[in-house]
């Protein structure tokens, strides 16, 4: 068996499946050339990432693959259902990235709160100018402990972003399209666990009347979850975080809430036009960017190359 990990694989993965007799080439290959080089070199498993498309001409064209790999969570780059009409497997790694996703999402939330990333464009501009004016006008600021914590969506991610909230002592509260109850269990450093039993709600305007922060972490969407009505819903001087998707939420009418103050300061991980972000939303002072890094951490890599690796070789017994 041979596995093209076209968008690369962590080296605990690549060497699981080395050890279980399956071949790992090492190329990176352009997408216009993904299709002869699999056919070129009869490959099996094609592995992507988010860069890579795995599209119906592509699937009709290499009667060589069995098994399609995502690593991450979103598939929306895979024609996953007529890759399955067509006998091919599909895998992806649904809870490797969940916690390096969770910790991004508090990482925008404390640079806004604390004005960080307006903090850190200016301090090199003007910091030895106007300190002191910069430190009040940064002073402002909030903790997250004791404020209410919005989670739309309660998946692998969003399970972990309620998580770390209650382990700040926020208020949580989770926002599904249907109610439903799980258990999460937070461990410590000395073996102790605590279980905590959250049920989501389904009713949009109780979810964000009272809410000071708002993390989405939704699959991709064909309409917005949040627009003009949902923001005229919200609390005045809210924070909101978008690690799902570009798209989820309107970004035009974001930088519009946020000249009217209705929301404090929005951070995105995930663009509408990614990879080509608007500019109005690059030099926006209120916003906080990263250049869609959710699950790009060492960690969450290692994760996911080793649970790809463990399903192709469970695959390959059945094959």
């Amino acid at each position: 068996m041979k596995v093209l990990a076209n968008d690369g694989i962590s080296k605990a993965g690549e060497l699981a499946l080395k050890e279980a007799g399956i071949e790992v080439l090492d190329n990176r290959v352009a997408q216009e050339h993904v299709i002869n080089f699999i056919n070129d070199n009869n490959v099996d498993v094609l592995l992507v990432r988010s860069a890579t498309k795995v599209r119906q001409d592509l699937i009709d064209a290499c009667p060589s693959l069995k098994i399609v790999g995502r690593g991450g969570i979103g598939m929306d780059n895979i024609d996953v259902e007529y890759a399955i009409e067509k006998g091919l497997y599909v895998i992806n790694t649904p809870n490797a990235s969940s916690r390096s996703v969770a910790e991004l999402v508090f990482a925008h939330f404390f640079s806004l709160a604390r004005f960080l990333h307006e903090s850190n464009r200016m301090m090199p501009l003007e910091g030895d100018t106007h300190f002191n004016a910069m430190k009040k006008s940064f002073s402002n600021a909030y903790e997250l402990s004791g404020k209410t914590l919005g989670v739309i969506g309660f998946g692998g991610i969003g399970q972990e972003v309620v998580k770390i909230g209650i382990s700040l002592g926020m208020n949580v509260k989770v926002l599904t399209r249907k109610p439903k109850t799980k258990t999460l269990s937070l461990s410590f450093f000395d073996g102790q666990t605590v279980d905590f039993e959250i049920t989501s709600m389904n009713d949009m305007e109780s979810f964000l009347k009272d809410t000071d922060f708002i993390s989405i972490n939704t699959p991709k969407t064909k309409e917005y979850i949040i627009d003009t009505e949902q923001f005229d819903m919200m609390k005045e001087g809210v924070y909101i975080v978008n690690t799902a998707r570009g798209g989820v939420i309107n970004e035009v009418t974001l930088l519009d809430y946020i000249d009217y103050g209705r929301v404090a300061g929005a951070a995105l991980d995930v663009f509408e036009s990614e990879p080509a972000p608007e500019l109005i939303l690059l030099m926006n002072p209120n916003l906080s960017l990263t250049p869609h890094l959710g699950g790009n951490t060492i960690d969450a890599q290692e994760k996911i190359g080793v649970e790809l690796a463990e399903q192709i070789i469970e695959i390959k017994k059945k094959l």
